[in-house]
């Protein structure tokens, strides 16, 4: 779930030319083995040569002619991949999702469960992604599709194996979780990875949201945990340690509440959804915490909707907060747009327009970056997992048979 691989870190030619033939074929289809050859400079042997070892693992297949252009009529060419799927997990608030894909980013399966990570061990965790994960890739294989890979996401800082380094939102300190799961799996033969959730959100943006094909692009995650995926020139921007994007964790007020991290006036601690739902619904307290915050969104949703004069200010707040942290973002990358998932989409018609107008009085200079709600719904880290477990196929490597 690491960036793609660039061609001279491959060691084989073949492979990087496969990859850009299935980058063609996957951005511009239809298209035909001239058009590819005619865009990629491949010359016309070569691009024959790996269209027909495509079509033979049945990752491209042909899907007849065209008679609009000049010239002998060609046959052209369209992802196939059907045979295969990505599978993707994540761990939310107070579910889990698990969504699968094939290679052409057709869903097969969208699935949640309630779980109430926040309160759970690690090994209830591990227990619960394994059960689901098995559910999925039964229903999957049970298709006829070979599952390629399983990739996870989760709130928190990951190192490159997979180990949970520090998750405030969950409690956790060094999980090796990529390791848990695939023992939980007993060594499945295919890869699992794991990823920050918000890094997943962003990759799966720029695959199948409103912003598809971005190449500067931020989506911050809304949930318990604070976190933004960075796509800066079409790179996934990770940092030295792949740590990058932890903007629920600087600092927006130093007078404000405590966050789970331990410092206080964290932006998580002002936007985040605990943090939402105890200021807007103060008797939610008395119940003790909150282990399934769907009817409490339901709540400040109608709240809001009714123009409860409480709820409409307390969202102006946390609007002002969402800008200056979205506005922190703005000026050191630049990007495009930064979408906002989660409770943040969910209650977006009364957290935005403050926010924008934070945003625009913080930012040099303004109207340069549009702030908006991610179309992808509460399913966009496991979406990007599952994109991200098709990512070895993508850049030119063969499947097994």
């Amino acid at each position: 779930m690491r960036n793609d691989p660039r061609p001279s870190d491959l060691g084989d030619v073949r492979v990087a030319n496969r990859a850009v033939v299935l980058r063609h074929v996957r951005v511009h289809a239809p298209c035909s083995r001239a058009d590819i050859a005619a865009h990629t400079g491949l010359n016309k042997a070569t691009v024959s040569s790996l269209v027909t070892e495509l079509i033979d693992r049945r990752l491209v297949r042909e899907t007849g002619l065209t008679e609009h252009r000049v010239g002998r009529p060609a046959t052209m060419l369209v992802l196939d991949g059907e045979p295969y799927a990505g599978l993707g997990l994540a761990v939310g608030a107070d579910e889990l999702v698990a969504v699968a894909v094939d290679l052409g980013g057709d869903r097969l399966l969208t699935w949640r469960r309630a779980f109430a990570a926040p309160s759970a061990s690690p090994g209830e965790t591990v227990g619960a992604l394994a059960a689901l994960a098995r559910r999925a890739v039964g229903r999957v294989t049970g298709q006829g599709r070979a599952v390629l890979g399983v990739g996870v996401g989760v709130p928190g800082l990951v190192d490159p194996a997979g180990c949970v380094s520090l998750s405030p939102a969950l409690g956790w300190r060094d999980v090796a979780l990529a390791d848990l799961l695939r023992g939980a799996l007993r060594e499945p033969d295919f890869a699992v990875t794991v990823d920050n959730a918000a890094n997943l959100a962003v990759l799966a943006e720029q695959r199948h949201g409103g912003h598809a094909g971005a190449t500067d692009l931020v989506h911050l995650t809304g949930g318990t945990g604070i976190g933004a995926g960075v796509l800066a020139a079409g790179r996934l921007l990770r940092g030295g340690r792949g740590f990058a994007g932890e903007i629920g964790h600087a600092t927006v007020d130093p007078a404000g509440p405590a966050c789970p991290c331990g410092r206080a006036g964290c932006l998580e601690a002002l936007i985040g959804l605990p943090a939402v739902v105890r200021r807007l619904l103060p008797d939610t307290a008395a119940d003790g915490p909150v282990t399934d915050f769907l009817p409490e969104l339901e709540r400040i949703r109608a709240l809001a909707g009714q123009d409860d004069p409480t709820v409409r200010a307390g969202l102006a707040e946390i609007g002002r907060h969402l800008g200056h942290g979205v506005a922190l973002l703005a000026n050191l990358v630049d990007p495009d747009a930064v979408l906002v998932g989660g409770h943040l989409a969910t209650l977006g018609p009364w957290l935005l327009p403050a926010a924008r107008a934070e945003l625009a009085a913080r930012t040099l200079p303004p109207g340069g970056c549009r702030l908006e709600a991610s179309t992808l719904g509460g399913a966009a880290a496991a979406l990007g997992g599952a994109t991200a477990a098709l990512a070895g196929v993508e850049s030119g490597r063969l499947p097994a048979r």
